[in-house]
């Protein structure tokens, strides 16, 4: 008996997070979830058990991926606020076509009923992770001196948060040349107004 090929979860998990972020959770069915993934049912089910189990693992690939690029991009910086900052923009150069503007965590969110606390549970968690790796880079600023003394990194931690969120949408309306660059130097200039500040 011809024995059936291993499924490569990695790819598996990619499409599924494809998948999930171009039809939600609901609206996408089984017979979605077998062609992109490329499985049979029966595949699908004795891989990742259900569908919402499926899902929850595509979130959490999404999260990893987005915590490991940032803090690889932080890592790379010349300064925490550099990092902070020089993060918005090569997040706009790099979104022609390159990667999933709205945020699927937010998405979730969105579209997650009042009895849907299995899946909304867990985007709420990873953007509270996010939102902490965004404050303990403003902690590294603040130290670095170059924030004020009286910030308060958990405010411009939300602030962060909330900046990435508008450049997300307005990626997924398209905005493009010019009206781009113009819109991420606005959602820039309140940090780097802070940064004026500590070096007077």
């Amino acid at each position: 008996m011809t024995r059936m090929p291993a499924y490569d979860r990695d790819a598996a998990l990619e499409a599924a997070v494809r998948l999930f972020w171009s039809k939600g959770y609901h609206a996408t069915s089984l017979k979605d979830l077998e062609a992109a993934l490329n499985m049979r049912p029966g595949s699908i089910y004795a891989a990742f058990k259900s569908k919402q189990a499926l899902f929850l693992a595509a979130m959490e690939r999404y999260f990893e991926k987005m915590q490991a690029g940032f803090r690889a991009h932080m890592a790379g910086a010349a300064a925490p606020l550099t990092g902070l900052t020089s993060f918005l923009r090569a997040y706009a150069e790099d979104a022609p076509g390159a990667r999933v503007h709205a945020c699927l965590l937010l998405k979730t969110l969105l579209e997650a009923t009042a009895t849907d606390s299995e899946i909304s549970g867990p985007a709420r968690d990873y953007l509270n992770r996010m939102k902490a790796e965004f404050e303990a880079g403003f902690s590294a600023a603040k130290e670095a001196g170059d924030l004020p003394h009286t910030a308060d990194t958990a405010r411009l931690a939300r602030r962060y948060q909330a900046a990435l969120t508008a450049l997300q949408i307005e990626l997924q309306r398209g905005l493009s040349g010019a009206e781009l660059t113009a819109f991420v130097d606005d959602l820039i200039e309140p940090f780097e107004q802070l940064a004026r500040e500590a070096a007077t």
